[in-house]
């Protein structure tokens, strides 16, 4: 079992990258919007561990707690790795950097070290929400694939903490401590 923990993006950002996946879905390139489960929304995957201890909720809840923060789309990128992938990729700045350092060490506190991923540790995670992705190399090579794309917002905030169950599918937000 793998649990993702992820940051939602506000309403007008939600909107934006959920565009350029109708646009990468009507030229016939992969898609997220060809994901048709209900849970499928844009997301940033922060990490992901093996379960959610109660040890990890407890500093998650903590990190709930600082949202909403502001963020910054820098533009298109792309990724070979074992999947192609192309996406919007997000300024790291310290803010951000901050956030994703305390999610890290939140889930690398209370797990075995197999069942982290390491593209999530801090220093190679690179902050991106997916547009589409598919197991065929260099389906993303095409230098006029951007210009298909609506052009990023350039302001973003990061809402809400959740998680997702890759075995059940069940999603879960990660709320501030009451």
């Amino acid at each position: 079992m793998v649990r993702t923990v992820e940051v939602l993006l506000d309403e007008a950002a939600d909107v934006a990258v959920r565009e350029a996946w109708r646009r990468l879905a009507d030229a016939g390139l992969p898609s997220q919007a060809r994901h048709r489960s209900p849970t499928n929304s844009p997301h940033l995957t922060l990490a992901s561990c093996g379960e959610l201890t109660a040890p990890i909720r407890w500093e998650l809840a903590e990190v709930a707690a600082a949202l909403p923060l502001a963020v910054r789309f820098t533009g298109v990128v792309r990724f070979e790795r074992p999947t192609s992938v192309l996406a919007w990729a997000l300024d790291l700045d310290r803010a951000l950097a901050d956030l994703h350092g305390r999610v890290w060490e939140a889930v690398s506190s209370d797990s075995r070290p197999e069942a982290l991923n390491p593209f999530h540790e801090p220093g190679r995670w690179s902050p991106h929400v997916t547009l589409g992705r598919t197991r065929r190399a260099g389906a993303f090579a095409d230098r006029r694939i951007p210009e298909l794309l609506p052009a990023p917002p350039l302001s973003v905030r990061l809402t809400t903490l959740r998680s997702y169950d890759t075995e059940t599918g069940a999603l879960e937000v990660l709320g501030p401590r009451a």
